[in-house]
């Protein structure tokens, strides 16, 4: 009873004891980026903390202590900051954006810090702790972990990388230091830190050309897809220089039943040709195969994959593929299918359970067998999974929305509780994938500003940076 009584005490001893630690150390980095090292005493940081030079002594043993734990806890906010953020980026680009980016905007935040580390690492007017050297040694090659990843992708110039992490860093030290003797305010870093991004950018980029550089910067674009779709489709804009809202309208979950799956692929089933329609389709059927053991032989089945993702991840599965229609539409396979005598041959479709009829229909015309199974189901996310995302879409002003299916545009429409798309989508610029999706939009009374050649990602990013290119002109 007694111990219970005595926690509240307790607990706010600590935190006074907290509070006069933190106090010392907000002090005394004021005066270590000020004065050089040897010129702070102790005295100082007693004086203005309020207390006795005894009781900086009870918190921090040395001079040497209080100085290493102020750029220790520092430099490990930054460099775990900057991995965790770094990490979650798909592109090269997006990690060297985010690495200037957070930098800059980690040391304009923090200037004692900045003037401190200045002073540490730049004018080598102090040799201390040879931990403060690793974590700067850590910094320097998370950033030339990316300039190396760049070079090997072809992204960025071959050029020395300990040449230009000496640059960038400086680049972007200067930059603060700019920001610092000018009193930016928060409004002004913003707009900085992107200045700052594009002019090292431009420095690294390959084969530069400044018409073809970001070219859809300062663009808002929502995507909306499966979670996992989204954030490697993002990339592809956010490469180009948009700001991407992911906006997950869809999430994929194995069907009500597998029984007419299991069913069609067993051994006694002849099939002659598999198509699979999208990279879902892929994955459910390997996953449904590996779990019932069943034994399925490509040898005797022609497989086409529509779209190179699709052929892509057959390849991960181990699935040979035969067949990839030049154009990723259910016409565009029928009218390669059509090369072939398909009387009498059976086609097997594995789909989501809401798949489309043309194809199926299409293929039946040409005398084929059309068997078709859901391997999965298409349902909406939770809000949990759409909270941020529905966040980020009221606060922006978004330039272009992206629907990549039917599906993706229907489910938008009831998350956003949306009544009257021709009236919510009025003055912005909807894209769609293709031309099913595009008749899917049209029919709620919505124009479809863009629709791509070939019916991917990365044809509907050319589409649209050929559209604004033509705007601006």
């Amino acid at each position: 009873m007694e111990n219970k009584l005595n926690l509240p005490r307790s607990e706010e001893k600590i935190k006074k004891r907290l509070h006069k630690k933190e106090k010392m150390l907000e002090v005394a980095a004021e005066l270590f980026s000020k004065k050089n090292y040897h010129e702070v005493m102790m005295d100082d940081v007693a004086h203005l903390t309020n207390v006795a030079k005894g009781t900086v002594y009870n918190y921090f043993a040395s001079k040497e202590e209080l100085y290493f734990t102020i750029m220790n806890n520092k430099f490990v906010n930054l460099n775990s900051s900057l991995e965790d953020k770094i990490s979650n980026e798909i592109s090269v680009i997006d990690s060297l954006h985010t690495f200037v980016v957070q930098l800059y905007m980690f040391m304009a935040g923090h200037q004692n810090f900045f003037l401190m580390y200045q002073r540490e690492f730049l004018n080598k007017q102090n040799e201390l702790c040879g931990q403060l050297k690793q974590m700067d040694d850590k910094l320097k090659t998370m950033l030339a972990g990316i300039i190396i990843k760049g070079e090997t992708e072809k992204i960025f110039r071959d050029i020395d990388e300990e040449f230009v992490v000496r640059l960038v860093l400086g680049s972007i030290f200067g930059a603060v230091q700019k920001a610092i003797e000018e009193k930016y305010l928060p409004s002004k870093l913003a707009e900085e830190k992107e200045k700052l991004f594009d002019f090292i950018l431009h420095g690294l980029y390959s084969g530069f050309d400044n018409s073809n550089v970001r070219p859809l910067k300062n663009k808002t674009i929502v995507l909306t897809r499966t979670i996992e779709q989204s954030r490697e489709s993002a990339s592809v804009f956010s490469e180009l220089g948009a700001e991407v809202i992911i906006f997950p309208t869809l999430e994929i979950v194995p069907p009500n039943s597998w029984d007419q799956f299991d069913e069609l692929v067993s051994a006694s089933n002849k099939i002659d040709f598999i198509i699979f329609t999208s990279a879902h389709a892929v994955a459910m059927f390997s996953k449904r195969i590996k779990e019932t053991g069943i034994v399925f032989d490509f040898n005797l089945t022609k497989v086409v994959a529509i779209g190179n993702k699709t052929s892509s991840v057959c390849k991960d599965f181990n699935i040979p593929v035969h067949l990839i229609p030049k154009k990723f539409s259910s016409e565009g396979v029928i009218e390669e299918l059509s090369k072939f005598d398909l009387k009498n041959k059976t086609i097997f479709i594995p789909r989501s359970a809401i798949g489309r009829e043309e194809l199926p229909k299409g293929l039946e015309e040409l005398g084929a067998a059309i068997k078709t199974a859901p391997v999965y189901n298409v349902s909406l996310p939770t809000k949990e999974l759409i909270a941020e995302s529905t966040k980020k879409l009221a606060e922006s002003r978004t330039d272009v929305f992206i629907f990549t299916s039917p599906s993706t545009f229907e489910n938008f429409l009831m998350i956003m509780n949306i009544d009257n798309a021709a009236f919510y989508f009025k003055g912005k610029e909807v894209a769609a994938i293709g031309p099913t999706t595009k008749a899917a939009i049209e029919s709620r009374k919505v124009k479809v500003d863009l629709m791509p050649d070939e019916f991917t990602i990365k044809g509907l990013a050319q589409k649209m940076v050929n559209h604004y290119k033509t705007k601006k002109g």
